[in-house]
């Protein structure tokens, strides 16, 4: 493992991205798990609020998860997310956008009852090609205390 709990020192930052967002792969995520017609045809998004094919946001946030995983938490020792406990939706990512972003540890703390682990809170920023933020999620992860106790 590259990194573990000590790795994560407030204010560190981790890079995202970058990731182009296809109309096919918006159409095929909506279809399965968010099927309103904004997400499923171009016509419906440029009639929406929206102004075209639109990514839910749950496919946003599934997107976040990939970049972050491929980053910095696959090579970590995470042991599991402990909650979400803020998102917000800033701009639709539309058919075409590339993403781009960071990860940023706003603190940490040892846990109390098990000491060979740490809580870690990072907060994800997503922007698109233009450098608007499209995405902000705020969450709590669990990781190895060091690299020896890796899950």
């Amino acid at each position: 493992m590259k990194y573990s709990f000590d790795d994560f020192a407030p204010g560190r930052s981790f890079p995202l991205g970058p990731k182009t967002v296809t109309a096919e792969e918006i159409i095929e995520f909506a279809m399965e798990f968010d099927p309103q017609p904004m997400h499923l045809s171009e016509e419906a998004g440029k009639a929406s609020i929206l102004g075209g094919l639109a990514a839910s946001g749950w496919h946003t946030c599934g997107m976040l998860m990939r970049m972050t995983v491929d980053s910095y938490i696959g090579q970590s020792s995470a042991h599991a997310g402990l909650g979400v406990d803020f998102v917000e939706w800033k701009k639709p990512v539309l058919a075409g956008d590339t993403l781009t972003g960071s990860s940023t540890v706003v603190e940490r703390r040892v846990s109390k009852s098990r000491p060979d682990r740490g809580v870690v809170r990072l907060r994800h920023e997503l922007q698109n090609q233009h450098g608007d933020t499209v995405c902000i999620v705020e969450l709590n992860a669990m990781l190895a205390t060091s690299a020896e106790a890796t899950p």
